[in-house]
């Protein structure tokens, strides 16, 4: 008979404040770093990681998709996000709708 293999999943609540996009990476790596100590092969973010809620009418304004962009790259790049499977929740335009 086998063993069954085993899988650790994180699901991370943050802290994450309205357009606080250095603030909320840091948070978001200090996750990334905290799940794959504790072994996790995956790991869940919030919905709105990268520009936490409340944005409101920031929401219309292009800048707030770019630095969003910016810190899933900061976080693509981060040693803290390697060898584990992140999900980061972002805000995203399509075709210039929302």
């Amino acid at each position: 008979m086998s063993h069954p293999q085993v899988c650790v999943l994180a699901a991370c609540a943050l802290n994450q404040w309205a357009l606080d996009f250095d603030g909320n990476l840091a948070r978001s790596l200090l996750s990334f770093r905290r799940a794959r100590d504790a072994g996790a092969a995956y790991r869940l973010g919030p919905e709105l990681e990268t520009c936490g809620y409340g944005c409101g009418d920031h929401f219309l304004e292009a800048d707030t998709y770019a630095h969003s962009w910016e810190v899933l790259a900061a976080m693509l790049q981060s040693p803290d996000c390697s060898d584990i499977i992140g999900d980061v929740g972002m805000f995203v335009m399509l075709h210039f709708t929302s």
